[in-house]
């Protein structure tokens, strides 16, 4: 009886420490990714500029919910996701250095819990190194701390994706991992619904094929969920869903056939936006990691496949092509940040490859290997660095030229309440705390004769490039030179003046 008693307290310490090693190895693992998140929102915090000030289209989103200015017109393709986003600061606070901070802060929670939804899927060293390549991207830490939709799209890719492969794998259902699934597709989908549902045609395809039910009907609640308020502004605003999706194909230039590929190469200097795409290549230090990105997914693949864990890797790396062949294949244009749910699904299978290459070599030959991938993940970052050092001097410099502009127009009177009309209006009025207006292109909102009843009531200016051409109604205004730029200012009502 003495014998059963020990053995059964034997086996009991077993189990306890069993359990309390299981619980040690996750909280290392935690604290592995906890660090990666954090080394994220502090790169962004030293390294991306809070005083960079506010780019075109985060001043759109912006003005949906802050009172500086007016709301901006918004156009067919945008969401309202990242005006709810920054809602918590920008309802009540102007600042844009507050701002920042909490975007980046922000950023930094959401990719931890993004990247701990891998865990069980990959090795924790792989999930970690996949989360340290996507957030040390110039183009992730850049759009990191800025209200823009394009990150918390790939934020939302990754954990969509995690948690479905994890739900795929279990041997009963699990609650967790659904939820997480959900979420994911919910947050992609009131980001940008249209990428959503790109980034998600491999998922719900797998659990077609598989009769993974399930997973098939909790992937598109959470899509239908995020893209609500867009199908229902789509009938309050734009005429319908149909129409909607038309004019956002306008705006970007009529969807199709237009290979971009190119343009994506050239966008890697550090043009945020290039539309027309002209210009050469730029020096290949500059496109090396991205001429090697597939062919390291291509190898953390392999890796897989050897591994007897295909799923892990395949159903990621399909994601990642289906969300990266809009703007690769059906856009006439190209910005580095159209790419980032691609890079961010990617970067786990290309960390496993990347692994491997240390890993594998026996001997002599193991730290030969590591101190080559060292080396190379080194220049790696010094070109991510540059890069970003780079474009954030430049819009920082940029939007200080709005500003200078913007207090140079409150000598000449224009102030709130006001309208500003032209090349730049929307950011500038913006700053000015102005409305804007357009009676042509993307961005049309008005009409001429509401654009000059307008002026009989409060200050209107046309904004143009130096030397520019202005619309008829505005050639008989006041000119002045501003910094880069010719304002030509409406008359007042006392000053009299044609319409």
């Amino acid at each position: 009886m003495a014998h059963d008693t020990n053995a059964m307290l034997v086996g009991m310490g077993r189990r306890e420490a069993a359990a309390v090693s299981g619980r040690s190895w996750r909280m290392r693992g935690n604290a592995l990714l906890a660090a990666v998140a954090a080394g994220f929102t502090a790169a962004q915090l030293l390294l991306v500029r809070p005083d960079m000030g506010l780019g075109w289209d985060e001043t759109v989103y912006i003005s949906q919910v802050g009172d500086q200015a007016p709301a901006a017109f918004f156009s067919a393709p945008r969401a309202r996701g990242v005006s709810l986003l920054v809602a918590p600061i920008a309802s009540w606070s102007s600042s844009t250095g507050l701002l920042r901070v909490y975007l980046a802060v922000l950023s930094g929670i959401a990719l931890f819990l993004a990247l701990r939804a891998w865990r069980g899927v990959f090795p924790i060293r792989v999930v970690a190194g996949g989360g340290a390549l996507f957030g040390s991207l110039w183009v992730t830490l850049f759009y990191g701390p800025q209200a823009m939709p394009n990150l918390w799209v790939a934020l939302g890719a990754l954990l969509a994706v995690g948690c479905y492969l994890r739900a795929r794998a279990a041997d009963r259902p699990d609650r967790r991992a659904l939820w997480g699934v959900a979420v994911g597709a919910a947050l992609m989908a009131v980001m940008r619904p249209t990428d959503a549902v790109w980034v998600a045609l491999p998922l719900l395809a797998v659990a077609a094929v598989l009769r993974h039910w399930r997973l098939g009907l909790v992937t598109t609640a959470g899509l239908v969920a995020g893209a609500v308020p867009w199908v229902v502004e789509a009938y309050t605003s734009y005429g319908g869903l149909r129409e909607r999706l038309a004019q956002a194909s306008r705006v970007q230039g009529d969807l199709g056939w237009h290979l971009a590929v190119d343009d994506q190469m050239r966008s890697l200097v550090g043009r945020t936006l290039c539309r027309p795409c002209t210009g050469s290549m730029p020096e290949p230090v500059l496109l090396v990691w991205w001429v090697l990105l597939p062919l390291l997914a291509a190898l953390g693949l392999v890796v897989a496949v050897r591994a007897g864990r295909t799923a892990p890797s395949l159903i990621p790396l399909a994601c990642a092509t289906t969300a990266a062949v809009p703007y690769l294949f059906l856009i006439g244009y190209a910005a580095p940040r159209f790419l980032l749910p691609a890079y961010a699904l990617l970067a786990i299978p290309v960390a496993d490859g990347l692994l491997h290459l240390v890993t594998t070599p026996g001997g002599r030959w193991r730290p030969v290997a590591a101190s080559v991938l060292a080396v190379a993940v080194a220049g790696h970052l010094a070109v991510q660095f540059a890069v970003l050092n780079h474009i954030t001097d430049r819009t920082v410099r940029d939007h200080g030229v709005w500003a200078r502009d913007v207090e140079a127009m409150r000598a000449l009177g224009v102030r709130p309440p006001c309208l500003l009309t032209g090349h730049e209006a929307i950011p500038i009025a913006y700053y000015a705390g102005c409305s804007s207006g357009a009676i042509h292109g993307n961005n049309a909102n008005m009409t001429r004769a509401e654009i000059l009843s307008t002026a009989r009531r409060e200050p209107v200016a046309h904004l143009s490039v130096l030397g520019g051409t202005p619309p008829a109604y505005a050639r008989g205004w006041q000119l002045h030179r501003l910094d880069g730029m010719d304002v030509r200012i409406a008359p007042t009502p006392r000053e009299g003046g044609p319409e």
